[in-house]
């Protein structure tokens, strides 16, 4: 059984910054993706950003330039460094970890943080 452990959510001011930080236990192949997405009442589940165990990287635009992802693959855990935050950043944050079993994708969630920007 995988789980996903998130935390460093929290209230910040716009211009501000939060780390987000998200720790994976269980049966976890070493060759695997850790993301982050976000998601807001009635819109749909965004990727800010991923990262695959070999270190290489996507951010997504609206977060470009602000956002940075990093992972520690000992602890099998994934961080997401949100500086310059805006109210729009405002979201529940979601820890995301994919690898394969057997030619099918194993996808996991972590149970989301929230993130609030406002003055």
């Amino acid at each position: 059984q995988v789980q996903l452990v998130e935390s460093g959510g929290g209230l910040v001011q716009p211009g501000g910054s939060l780390t987000l930080s998200c720790a994976a236990s269980g049966s976890i192949d070493s060759q695997n993706v850790m993301s982050w997405y976000r998601q807001v009442p009635g819109k749909q589940r965004e990727r800010v950003a991923g990262m695959t165990d070999r270190g290489t990287t996507r951010i997504g635009d609206s977060v470009l330039g602000r956002f940075t992802i990093s992972r520690d693959n000992a602890k099998n855990t994934v961080y997401l460094q949100m500086n310059s935050l805006k109210p729009e950043d405002s979201a529940v944050y979601y820890c995301n970890l994919d690898f394969m079993v057997s030619g099918k994708t194993q996808r996991y969630w972590g149970q989301g943080t929230q993130v609030t920007v406002t003055s």
